[in-house]
């Protein structure tokens, strides 16, 4: 697959986007444009369910919003507020370690750079990227699973691992569309394009997949 096909993908992804429901973490960046809450529901998202991130990272917010009042607050009360997130033992403590950080190092604002993100513990390049264009709306490309899983599919790229086609992807797709990639990838791979037996049948863009990998 070709960039000009890849466009016309992306067109009509686009065009049947709202009949799906948007990814949680992009459901919390329009409630409230606040970097420090993108960041936090992307760490309790992590091999989490969309339906039990969206509650558990509610819940933390009942109790705090800021990186002062969350380093505030005691592991095992996060741990509990988050539960049953996946892996919420580590990520209470990560979100205890990264809240401490941004008071302590940035003056209690979120670093907007990808190579400080990353710095934070617990966070990776999916959830870096994810910070800067949900929480600030700078260029950037999140890759997860699906995103890297349906790019390879249908042929736009050969990658073996997400941060492989997050470069992949920066060289070859217009920017115009790094921001939008990952959710309307996440939401067509969470309803269509499944990992084991994708919904080929009734799929938009069936035509012009490569169907690699399948």
């Amino acid at each position: 697959m070709n960039t000009k096909t890849i466009i016309k993908v992306l067109d009509i992804l686009v065009s049947e986007y709202h009949t799906w429901e948007e990814p949680i973490v992009t459901q919390i960046s329009k409630k409230k444009k606040d970097p420090f809450r993108v960041l936090i529901a992307t760490i309790i998202s992590q091999r989490t369910k969309d339906d039990v991130t969206g509650a558990a990272s509610q819940r933390l917010f009942n109790e705090a919003t800021t990186p002062a009042d969350m380093a505030g607050l005691d592991t095992k009360r996060i741990e509990k507020v988050i539960y049953p997130a996946g892996f919420y033992r580590n990520k209470a403590k990560n979100i205890i370690d990264v809240s401490r950080t941004i008071e302590q190092k940035y003056n209690g604002r979120v670093p907007d750079t990808i190579d400080e993100l990353l710095e934070l513990k617990g966070v990776g390049r999916k959830t870096a990227n994810l910070v800067l264009t949900l929480g600030f709306g700078k260029l950037g490309i999140c890759v997860d699973t699906h995103v890297h899983r349906i790019s390879n599919r249908f042929g736009y790229v050969r990658t073996s691992s997400p941060d492989e086609t997050e470069f992949a992807l920066r060289k070859k797709l217009p920017q115009k569309w790094w921001i939008q990639y990952n959710d309307l990838l996440v939401t067509h791979g969470q309803n269509v394009c499944r990992p084991v037996s994708p919904r080929c049948s009734k799929c938009s863009v069936e035509r012009l997949c490569e169907k690699r990998g399948r």
